[in-house]
């Protein structure tokens, strides 16, 4: 099975708000994957797209791929917090705010998904289903009598 990765590092975004665009596209086809990007409105998506077509290149060249790219499917995907920059903002009355510019290490690793084996001579059978009995007939109920008296 072949798998490949491909990782950026202090792309200038927080990692919170990239593992909300990594988790769109974790577990799906690559083709898939790169059409749920293209329409996503965050902006580290683009940086995502970027990165996901550098994992598939990287596929591509390693030793036994079957060179069907339809194939592969994002393994895994996740950010990690990089260095923060710190900056200062002036406030008013002579204060100051401090401002962190956060940073985040993107990877994603793309593997191939397993060929299915089918043992060749013998035809596949479908399993049997077993025959449903039918529902229980509906009682039906009588209206109940009143407990009270009636007055006369």
């Amino acid at each position: 099975m072949i798998e490949a990765r491909a990782t950026a590092k202090y792309v200038r975004t927080s990692a919170q708000k990239a593992g909300l665009v990594l988790a769109l596209i974790r577990g799906k086809d690559v083709n898939r994957a790169l059409a749920t990007l293209k329409y996503t409105k965050k902006s580290v998506a683009g940086d995502v797209e970027k990165l996901l077509r550098s994992a598939i290149a990287n596929a591509q060249q390693e030793d036994g791929f079957s060179g069907d790219v339809d194939r592969l499917y994002v393994a895994a995907c996740y950010a990690n917090q990089g260095p923060s920059q710190k900056r200062v903002r002036p406030a008013p009355m002579g204060r100051a705010f401090r401002v962190l510019k956060r940073t985040a290490h993107l990877t994603v690793q793309v593997a191939e998904r397993p060929e299915k084996v089918v043992a060749v001579g013998t035809t596949a059978e479908a399993p049997k289903k077993r025959a449903r009995k039918p529902p229980a007939a509906a009682k039906k109920s009588e209206p109940k009598k009143s407990t009270k008296k009636a007055k006369e």
